[in-house]
């Protein structure tokens, strides 16, 4: 009998160990303090571009409530991403250093909504297809897959039975890949 109420030698250590070894329980609660909240990047778009998610001039909409990117140790960075304005870059310049693109949907009546009414390009136009990144560029004649406007991502080939690329144009006749 004396063995059942008797305990190994270890188990005396254990109110010393246990409240060290809790948080290790709680994965999803420690994985959420490093991540940044995807309701920041809505609340950071929507006061860059003055537009609720969801409305004309605000994200389509709202981020994924699966991303996790890092935490951002400072205040992120929002800039328009195309000319035309119809996507948003949102930055962490902290030491994580991550970068997203969102979505914009047409003001009514704004510059996007008329870049959308003449588009820049029709499928099967012949385009210059366009690799970009730090220090080179590499370019190449395509077909364009699908319409759109400057500022627009579609889908590009660089012959009939290349598989399609996903570039942005820039201009008629232009479309960029940018590299890193």
């Amino acid at each position: 009998m004396d063995t059942i109420t008797s305990r190994p030698e270890g188990w005396r250590f254990l109110p010393l160990v246990l409240p060290m070894l809790l948080p290790l329980c709680d994965p999803p609660a420690a994985a959420q303090a490093r991540v940044t909240d995807p309701a920041e990047i809505d609340r950071a778009v929507a006061a860059f571009t003055g537009a609720a998610t969801g409305t004309p001039g605000g994200a389509r909409v709202p981020a994924d409530p699966r991303l996790r990117l890092a935490a951002c140790g400072g205040a992120l960075a929002v800039s328009w991403h195309t000319p035309a304005k119809t996507a948003v870059q949102v930055e962490c310049p902290g030491p994580s250093n991550w970068r997203i693109f969102v979505a914009v949907a047409p003001a009514q009546g704004g510059p996007a909504a008329a870049g959308r009414a003449a588009p820049a390009v029709k499928r099967g136009d012949a385009l210059t297809i366009m690799v970009r990144g730090r220090g080179f560029s590499v370019q190449q004649s395509g077909e364009a897959m699908e319409a759109g406007g400057v500022g627009d991502w579609i889908f590009v080939r660089t012959g009939r039975k290349a598989e399609g690329l996903r570039a942005r144009i820039e201009r008629p006749g232009l479309a960029v890949i940018p590299a890193g």
